[in-house]
């Protein structure tokens, strides 16, 4: 075969391969417009337990009609009765009730500042002795401390001295007084003799106050005589009556008049401070009655009215700080207890209420289950809008109806299966001018975790490493310290408030175990990257 022959035979190859590409592109491309009757690119097949998920389709095509023009219903997940059962699915009726325009908010016990007083002895000493212990209840007066000062012996014999002087340059005066009157002395020097006595007397005033601030009493300054006894014991009574929170006084320290030896407070009222978020800030007012209940005590329901509202909006956290003061003559609210403060009233108003947990975010909405009227396991998706807090219950203003039978228990069951089956969002039909919600992207793995009073609902997540991932935070009790989320691997700290998803978006690597916890540290999570 020649040169020329070779070169045709090449040409005629590669036109055959070309061809070959075309018609398997045309393939793949009837594939992916359903003409394949397999499992969908990107969807799952259902397990061995028997879950299955489909779309609700809003009308059946037409023959010759693309199926991608088809328009989407509402979502409908599928499960099986034992997928039911495994998941402890429980349906309800939806019912109506009534909220109150009153904000329901976490609070943390603090001391009245204006009945808390640091005890500090006003003589530079050493301690001899302690008369109470931490815990100890008080009478203002009583005794606290003693404590040795050479300083106070100076100030007596200061003050004696004084007094000696005094009483010469007093009767040096009352005899210049008489000569002058039978005219054996000048006024001249009766002038110079007043001068000196009111010297005298204004140093001996000056050595009896500093006796007064180093904590002599009125009636032991009068009995200092010269050739009494001096005494260098001083007392440390208590301020006012209450009860010993701190005691840093032991016998052998010394001390001067910043030294803090005792923290007493009067425990007959205490505050309740709480975070007040800023939308909330127009149903807030000082003089508003606040209701505070306590988990440790369900039995505790004290009434009071707020006395503060801070100024200031905190940039982090848009809160503002408010202040309670409730009675506390029992003493059972203690000093750093986490209460429930529901601040605000107004009148009742009839609205559709819903557990807490029946609701469920995904990306910016929030939807509920709503059970299929004589399709026992078929469960549509339904977004809601919701309003006001009630108690365990909150308010849906749009998209459900009294009398809707709708998930409780378990939602978040059906929420998952709805996931891992990679379900799309409803959206309107194509040119309908109606706007509807896009599908989820697909390339970033998604999660959802509930802060409640148990804790991280998982804690513990395993996620693709090198994917995009979107985990959603929703803090759903107040009696939790899960009030931020933090990831300090990713340098990621996120305020959680309540019932309002916080999206946290990162890429995971394959570095180990990442942990996330609250600001305090008291609650932990793991994410494990494969």
């Amino acid at each position: 075969m020649n040169r020329e022959s070779r070169v045709t035979v090449s040409w005629l190859a590669l036109a055959a391969g070309a061809l070959a590409l075309v018609l398997a592109a045309a393939g793949v491309t009837y594939w992916l417009a359903g003409g394949h009757a397999g499992t969908p690119q990107g969807a799952e097949a259902p397990d061995d337990a028997g879950h299955e998920a489909t779309h609700e389709e809003g009308h059946r095509a037409a023959p010759g009609e693309p199926r991608g023009t088809e328009p989407r219903g509402d979502v409908t997940v599928t499960l099986t009765e034992e997928a039911v059962k495994r998941a402890g699915i429980r349906v309800e009726p939806v019912n109506a009730g009534e909220v109150r325009g009153s904000v329901r908010i976490p609070a943390v016990v603090e001391p009245n500042a204006y009945k808390q007083v640091v005890v500090t002895p006003l003589v530079a000493g050493r301690v001899t002795r302690v008369a109470v212990e931490l815990g100890d209840r008080v009478r203002r007066g009583q005794l606290l401390a003693e404590v040795y000062s050479p300083e106070l012996a100076d100030a007596q014999r200061e003050y004696l001295s004084f007094a000696g002087d005094f009483e010469a340059a007093h009767q040096q005066l009352r005899r210049t007084e008489r000569l002058v009157e039978i005219g054996a002395a000048s006024r001249q020097e009766l002038e110079r003799t007043r001068a000196e006595h009111i010297a005298h007397e204004t140093h001996l005033e000056g050595a009896r106050s500093r006796l007064v601030l180093l904590g002599m009493t009125p009636g032991a300054i009068a009995r200092l005589r010269p050739g009494t006894p001096i005494t260098a014991e001083t007392t440390v009574p208590a301020p006012l009556t209450g009860v010993i929170i701190e005691r840093e006084a032991n016998p052998g320290l010394n001390v001067d008049t910043s030294t803090k030896l005792f923290t007493v407070v009067d425990l007959s009222t205490v505050w309740v401070v709480g975070d007040l978020y800023e939308r909330d800030l127009a149903r807030v007012e000082v003089g508003s009655p606040a209701t505070t209940t306590a988990e440790a005590y369900p039995d505790l329901t004290v009434q009071g009215r707020v006395s503060y509202i801070d100024p200031r909006v905190s940039a982090e956290t848009r809160t503002a700080r408010i202040r309670v003061e409730v009675p506390n003559s029992d003493g059972r609210l203690r000093f750093g207890m986490y209460v429930d403060l529901e601040v605000g009233g107004g009148e009742a108003a009839e609205a559709v209420l819903v557990p807490r947990r029946a609701v469920q975010t995904i990306a910016d909405r929030q939807v509920v289950y709503l059970a299929r009227a004589g399709e026992p396991g078929r469960f549509t998706e339904r977004e809601v809008r919701l309003g006001r807090a009630a108690g365990d219950r909150i308010e849906v203003v749009s998209g459900l109806s009294a009398g809707d039978r709708i998930v409780t228990d378990g939602s978040f069951s059906v929420r998952a299966e709805r996931e891992r089956l990679g379900l799309g969002q409803p959206e309107a039909p194509s040119g309908s001018g109606v706007p509807g919600h896009a599908a989820p992207d697909t390339r970033v793995q998604t999660a959802r975790i509930v802060v409640s009073n148990r804790g991280y609902e998982p804690s513990t997540l395993t996620l693709r490493a090198g994917v995009p991932a979107r985990l959603t935070f929703e803090r759903t009790s107040d009696a939790t310290c899960g009030t931020e989320v933090v990831l300090p691997a990713h340098d990621i700290r996120r305020t959680l408030p309540l019932n309002e998803p916080v999206d946290i978006e990162f890429t995971p690597k394959e570095a180990g175990e990442i942990t996330f916890s609250c600001g305090m540290g008291m609650l932990r999570g793991t994410i494990v990257p494969q």
